[in-house]
Order: structure tokens, then C-alpha cells, then sequence
């Protein structure tokens, strides 16, 4: 076994446990082996990863405009987001003003002054993907048109757009039935002939994990989530039963991220991110991308915490041991790898025992003498690697 402290530099992990000193912290880690070993109309073929974008919302709320979301899609770009596997630029609510004669849906003309096609056709010609949002009330949350009475309508245009990603939420819909009230946009989708991924909305009030993996490609399990450790954690803590309804299509969605908008610490940060990738959650950040400190950018471009995320294994970690404050997270990846977070949820520094030849096996069936009729493992066994400080290190039994 091996021991880490929480609150104090080790000489094996310098670096990393320098970081810890911050009052929350996660520790994560590769553990690589060294053994062989018609139906539901939705678009089949989106989303076999975490979809992995930007949304306007956490950040701007309202106040969206065309400039606005050019530039994010140039931040994007520039910054190397794109490169680490961010694709999609989404505009939350707000961008709607009425329906027209026709009962087609209107853009703001004074905030999208050459329409939403222009701004689709510019993101795509950034090699981007464009996402809208919608809402299966009469109106929205933020009192603009809804789509109810308006799905198949509302599809076609948004097809015509050249939309990529649909959020439909769930505000204004007093006796709506949930599952049909989405079942009936997917169809929609389906029959305008665009593939769209499709993002359901409901904050969890009606259990979508159980239902809408045959209607769309992720659902959000909770309320909003805001820019704090407590919301933030409050919120993982709800997704510890719902591990088993996702997989590549279809995830469980926590809501956006929160990185950089200045409500947590630099460490509470790292743990909030790396938390989502390890349940496998979409990737949407939702800061102001032309305005990144470096401590962001790190965060949000970790190709080795974001891998954790994208594996096309797509299983969502499981917690391993629950005492209380301090928790483990193991999730199985593909190529024989898993990855082990040591989560530390309390105020306080923790010092804690780690034996790493057997949260190497759990997860794979195999406990202390290795799996049955195999041969008998010892941590020289295995490759273990700080995704954070993105170093390999050398475990020795005690």
C-alpha cells in the first residue's frame, strides 16, 4: 500500500501534491495492465462519445448576439479547444423573438442581424458544429416562443439551418407528459431528415434515465447547476444510482461546466472537471473562451482528463469505496486501462492508505489473488500515471 496526504508535499509526488494544499482536491490516475485477457426514430449514430462543445448560458445568459458567438467559435478555434475535441457552439435561450404569420420561428434580428443559417454556415466553415435551443412549453424559460404545437415545423427550419445539436427544455409546460412531449421531437427531428443530436432538458423530474436513451442522446438528471463547490458537488453526489443508463448514445447529462467563471478555486475547478469526464458526462463549457487565464485553459484542454471522457468504452466510473468525505471513483476504459480518482470532499487535509494492486483489479472481477484461474498480480504488474501532472511514477509494495 501506499500513502497519500491530502494536505502535504511527498517526495514521490512533488508536483502533484503541491496542488494539494487547496482545501479540495482530486487526485487521478491511469492504471494500465499488463494482461491478456424504424424503431425509435432518433439518429443512431451521434453522440458515441460525450458530446464536447460550448454553451452561451452559465456565462451569458441572455445577453447572446451574432458578434458574441463568432467570436467564441474564433476562441474555439484559436485556443486549441477545437483541437482537444470541442466542437459544438450552442446558443442557449434568448435568440427568439416570435412566430410570424406562418407560425414560423423568428430570430432577433437587432442581435442576429444576417439570421441563424449565416451563423451555422460560419461555424461549420470553422470545421464547428452549431447548436440551438428550443422548449417543449409554450414558451421558454426566459418567456420566449416555445415549440409546442410547433415540433415538426420547428425540425424543418432547423434542418434548413444546417443545425447540429438541439437542447429542448422543460419550462411552461403545465400537464405535458414528458416522455411523449419528447418522443414527439424526436420524431419531428427524424422526419426533416437532418441529424441532430438531440438534448432533453427536464432536470431529472420525471426519471429520463429510464426512458429517453430511445428518444434522445442525453438528458439531464438535476436542476441547474451554478457556479459554486456546493452546487457543483451537490450535484455529482446525485449521480452515484445512474451510472448504469448511460453508454455510447445516450448519457446521463449533469448540465454544463462551470470552469472559469470565478466562483471556485483553482483546485475545486480541476475536481469539477474531473469528475465529469470520469462519469462520462457531456463537456460543455460555458466560460468566456476569449478570455481564459492560463489556469483555465489548463483545465479545460487536459487531453489526458478529457481521454477519460471520449473512451469508446463509455462506461461511467462507479464508486468503489463511500466513507463519507472521501470517496474512490473507478471507471473502466478500453485497451485494459481504468481510471482510479481519490476524491476528498471535505474542508479538512486527509491522509489515506492506497492499495493500488487492488483497486487495479476491482473493477475487472478480480480481488486480491487475481481472477480466477489467471495468474496472481503484484503492483510491478501495472503502469500507473498523474493525469494532472502527466507523469508516470513507480509504485512499490510495502
Amino acid at each position: 500500500m501506499d500513502t497519500f496526504d491530502f494536505n502535504k508535499v511527498n517526495i514521490h509526488f512533488i508536483v502533484k501534491i503541491k496542488k494539494c494544499i487547496m482545501k479540495r482536491f482530486v487526485f487521478m490516475l491511469l492504471i494500465t495492465f499488463f494482461c491478456l485477457g424504424v424503431s425509435a426514430q432518433k439518429f443512431d449514430n451521434l453522440a458515441k462519445t460525450p458530446p464536447m462543445g460550448w454553451n452561451s448560458w452559465n456565462k451569458f445568459g441572455c445577453n447572446v448576439r451574432e458578434s458574441l458567438i463568432m467570436g467564441m467559435a474564433d476562441a474555439m478555434v484559436s485556443s486549441g479547444m477545437k483541437d482537444a475535441g470541442y466542437e459544438f457552439i450552442i446558443i442557449d435561450d434568448c435568440w427568439q423573438v416570435s412566430r410570424d404569420g406562418n407560425g414560423e420561428i423568428v430570430a432577433d434580428k437587432e442581435r442576429f442581424p444576417n439570421g441563424i443559417k449565416y451563423l451555422a454556415d460560419y461555424l461549420h466553415s470553422k470545421g464547428l458544429k452549431f447548436g440551438i435551443y428550443s422548449c417543449a412549453g409554450t414558451k421558454t424559460c426566459a418567456g420566449r416562443p416555445g415549440a409546442l404545437g410547433h415540433e415538426y415545423q420547428d425540425a424543418l427550419t432547423y434542418a434548413k439551418w444546417g443545425v447540429d445539436y438541439l437542447k429542448e427544455d422543460w419550462c411552461n409546460t403545465g400537464t405535458q407528459e414528458a416522455k411523449s412531449s419528447y418522443t414527439n421531437m424526436r420524431d419531428a427531428i427524424y422526419t426533416a431528415g437532418r441529424p441532430i443530436v438531440f438534448s432533453l432538458c427536464e432536470w431529472g423530474s420525471n426519471k429520463p434515465w429510464e426512458w429517453a436513451g430511445a428518444v434522445g442522446h442525453l438528458w439531464r438528471t438535476t436542476g441547474d447547476i451554478s457556479d459554486s463547490w456546493n452546487s457543483m458537488i451537490t450535484i455529482f453526489s446525485q449521480q452515484k444510482d445512474l451510472t448504469r443508463y448511460a453508454g455510447p448514445g445516450h448519457w446521463n447529462d449533469p448540465d454544463m461546466l462551470e470552469v472559469g467563471n470565478g466562483g471556485m478555486t483553482t483546485d475545486e475547478y480541476k475536481t469539477h472537471f474531473s469528475l465529469w469526464c470520469m462519469l462520462a458526462a457531456p463537456l460543455l463549457a460555458g466560460n468566456d473562451l476569449q478570455n481564459m487565464t492560463p489556469e483555465t485553459r489548463s483545465i479545460l484542454m487536459n487531453k489526458e482528463i478529457i481521454a477519460l471522457d471520449q473512451d469508446t468504452l463509455g462506461r461511467p466510473a462507479t464508486c468503489y469505496r463511500d466513507n463519507a468525505d472521501y470517496q474512490i471513483w473507478i471507471k473502466p476504459l478500453a485497451n485494459n486501462e481504468k481510471a482510479v480518482c481519490l476524491l476528498n470532499k471535505s474542508d479538512e487535509k486527509k491522509t489515506v492508505l492506497v492499495d493500488f494492486a487492488l483497486l487495479a483489479q476491482a473493477s475487472s472481477g478480480r480481488r486480491g489473488g487475481g481472477a480466477r484461474g489467471g495468474p496472481s498480480l503484484t503492483i510491478e504488474n501495472f503502469l500507473i500515471r498523474d493525469l494532472w501532472d502527466h507523469k508516470d511514477f513507480v509504485m512499490k509494495e510495502n
